[in-house]
């Protein structure tokens, strides 16, 4: 732990520092887009905060090449060279989209190529689903459903990023949620090492959206950009498969019926429910917009201000209110199903209790406070360029 440890802290502290560096260089340069009617923002604020973020991810894998202790995972280097050269260029065109606004449709494509290089070169696919067994799947189905999930992934956290401090928020709960998986799973199954590249990538975005948060917090003096929520949805979605059936979890164990306790049902399902649920606000938001927008004849990635988080705004909710319900939501969520997770490597199928009522009473406060607003619903801002 003592590893993960010193890695969240020179992430946080890089991408702190480097963040407060790339801030004055925009404001020097006046590298800041102007205001979109859809924006929440009355100030033109700069959108080079995943730069920063980038730096601290790139700091934490070249600490990680060096130390013994995570040299189980760079047993297959090109696996991770293909990850950060697949992030190297999400953000690069993520940079370019954020300071001269790229058409939709070559984002897209850059967003297939570097899932792509993360399935392709990286190996990093989706080769089996454990449900009540091991459910193999073929070579060209793997690609496709490994790269549509990362690109999907991908699209959803970028949605989402519309309040201050929203996704770098989200994200570093989820991520810590996901961490504390992987290392249970370690321990539980008695894995040689708790070393893996997954919990790994989880502590690493944990750390760059801690140590990029004081800059994003309302009022924020920057935004991570579609640089830093892209580069964080292929990240999260690359650990996800990594853990779902890349072979973190061997095909053995899942077979087994007996090895998640004795609900059989509940335990097939866990390592595919926790990896989505940690990204469920997102993908809900992204499956809204795309079916919304679609069903208007219009693009799916065409701008609109009909997002969650816009729609909490009209509810009435101040903008940091709608961020902590935001949080609340994926705290309670991941944090339920991690602990029916803890259940289902005991022998007593009670320890599923806890779970399920941490679930339902925090459903029925968040719903609570989503649905009752502080204030009245005011009127969406009317912003001029």
């Amino acid at each position: 732990m003592k590893f993960y440890v010193f890695v969240a802290i020179l992430t946080a502290a890089v991408t702190f520092v480097l963040a407060w560096l790339v801030w004055r260089f925009a404001l020097r340069y006046k590298l800041y887009p102007e205001i979109r009617e859809r924006d929440v923002h009355r100030t033109p604020t700069p959108r080079l905060g995943g730069v920063a973020m980038f730096f601290g991810v790139l700091a934490a894998f070249g600490l990680s090449s060096v130390v013994p202790y995570f040299a189980i995972f760079w047993d297959n280097p090109a696996r991770n060279w293909a990850l950060l050269g697949a992030t190297f260029l999400i953000v690069v065109v993520g940079v370019v989209d954020d300071l001269w606004d790229l058409d939709w449709f070559l984002k897209l494509g850059a967003q297939f190529l570097a899932a792509w290089l993360v399935v392709g070169p990286g190996g990093i696919q989706i080769l089996y689903l454990p449900i009540g067994g091991i459910t193999v799947v073929s070579s060209w189905i793997s690609l496709t459903v490994s790269i549509l999930s990362i690109v999907v992934v991908m699209n959803a956290v970028n949605f989402i990023d519309g309040l201050d401090g929203l996704v770098a928020g989200v994200c570093l709960i989820a991520n810590a949620v996901f961490f504390a998986y992987t290392y249970l799973v370690a321990r539980d199954f008695a894995f040689s090492s708790y070393s893996s590249l997954a919990a790994f990538i989880a502590v690493v975005l944990m750390a760059a959206c801690a140590g990029f948060l004081p800059f994003n917090w309302s009022p924020a003096k920057m935004f991570m950009g579609d640089a830093g929520a892209l580069m964080l949805g292929l990240l999260m979605a690359s650990a996800a498969i990594l853990v779902t059936s890349s072979g973190y979890l061997p095909p053995q164990l899942l077979a087994d019926n007996d090895v998640f306790g004795r609900s059989q049902l509940l335990g097939a399902f866990i390592p595919i429910i926790l990896p989505i649920v940690i990204v469920l606000l997102p993908l809900l938001d992204f499956a809204m917009a795309v079916i919304r927008r679609v069903g208007q004849g219009r693009s799916p990635f065409s701008p609109d201000r009909k997002h969650l988080h816009h729609r909490m705004l009209d509810m009435g909710h101040s903008d940091r209110d709608a961020v902590l319900i935001f949080y609340s939501w994926t705290a309670v969520v991941s944090l339920a199903v991690l602990l029916m997770y803890i259940g289902t490597t005991e022998n007593w199928p009670g320890l599923y209790i806890p779970g399920a009522v941490f679930l339902l009473v925090g459903v029925i406060a968040c719903a609570t406070v989503t649905l009752l607003p502080s204030r009245r619903p005011a009127a969406p801002p009317k912003v001029t360029a």
